[in-house]
């Protein structure tokens, strides 16, 4: 199956001014398949939670009725796990980020996309979420240069990032830093690997890795980390916003009182965003060499369809807990080349 899309001008236009590295990725092709009795959908550390059981348990169901099969949710508590059984077929389905599609599909042309979720238009012209670098409330005036603030001073802090196979978690603030710091000599040279390790010789004195947005955020809330990278969405039921605009340099969030694990014991800790990235939102990908065109022509069909997007287990009214997905987003059909823009920023080939 092969769908033709052509790249909404707002999405690729944020996504483009980015600066980042230029790093290849070595590809392989996945030997075809026969397709299993039992598909299963493979979900990272963020959406493994029981708070999303219902958003995930409800997406496995309308898939199986699409399709006529068993589905199974596959749950990880470490990123690599869950793109490993994506690219190895132990799952044919993922929901990942759009740094870890890339990366698969470079390796693996078999990976491929089906769907994206939209923005509150219904279309893919608002398809995008934010990587946000954030500090704990009242360190925020050390990263601010002529009444602007500035990742600049970022060199020699504690750094927490999710995982390096996190889009929004590791590789867009990546991008962004490499950008910051290329015309400083010292830092010319500076790639994601340095990035990935703190000490001597290396920007950030040291590195944490939280394995999820959440805990990457907990890292800088209880101060051990100066700097934390967390994406918007996938810590939203858990803050509210205090003041400035969502999503940008200088907004203040603060921890809800009744906010769940791993935030249970922080309600009323505050932090700030110090730099906003925007990013191509996740695909819902499937290894082709396991799966037939009927099957993948189903899902997409279904996911895509006005019944899943009137869906309240998978597209949650606004504020209210229980899925990634809010409404009046839905899922649109996606081809690989829509994530053009993202894989030029990234270096990915």
């Amino acid at each position: 199956m092969h769908l033709k899309y052509v790249p909404s001008t707002s999405a690729v236009a944020l996504a483009v001014t980015l600066i980042g590295g230029l790093f290849g990725t070595s590809a392989a092709n996945a030997q075809a398949a026969k397709e299993p009795d039992t598909l299963t959908i493979a979900w990272l550390p963020n959406d493994s939670s029981d708070g999303l059981a219902g958003m995930r348990d409800e997406i496995a169901a309308v898939i199986s009725k699409a399709t006529g099969k068993k589905v199974e949710n596959k749950l990880t508590t470490d990123y690599a796990i869950a793109i490993a059984a994506l690219e190895n077929g132990q799952a044919q389905i993922g929901w990942f980020g759009a740094n870890e599609y890339l990366t698969s599909h470079a390796r693996d042309s078999k990976v491929v996309p089906l769907v994206v979720n939209t923005g509150p238009s219904g279309t893919l012209n608002d398809a995008l979420y934010y990587s946000r670098l954030v500090v704990k409330k009242g360190d925020e005036q050390k990263y601010e240069a002529d009444g602007q603030f500035s990742i600049a001073n970022i060199a020699g802090k504690r750094m927490s990032f999710v995982s390096t196979n996190s889009t929004s978690g590791f590789n867009m603030p990546a991008a962004a830093i490499v950008g910051q710091f290329k015309s400083d000599p010292k830092w010319k040279n500076l790639t994601f690997d340095d990035l990935a390790q703190g000490g001597d010789g290396h920007l950030f004195s040291q590195v944490v890795f939280g394995g999820s947005h959440q805990l990457s955020l907990v890292n800088a809330l209880t101060g051990r980390a100066d700097v934390a990278a967390v994406c918007d969405f996938l810590v939203t039921n858990y803050v509210k916003l205090v003041s400035g605009k969502d999503n940008t340099a200088g907004a203040v969030y603060e921890i809800k009182q009744d906010a769940a694990a791993p935030f249970s014991s922080l309600g009323g800790k505050q932090f700030v965003i110090i730099k906003s990235i925007p990013v191509l939102n996740p695909p819902v990908e499937v290894n082709s060499a396991y799966l037939s065109d009927k099957t993948m022509k189903a899902i997409t069909d279904v996911l895509s369809s006005d019944e899943v997007a009137k869906d309240t287990k998978i597209f949650a009214p606004a504020g209210t807990k229980g899925s990634d997905f809010q409404a009046p987003a839905r899922f649109a059909k996606v081809a690989d080349d829509w994530y053009d823009p993202m894989r030029k920023v990234l270096g990915i080939k």
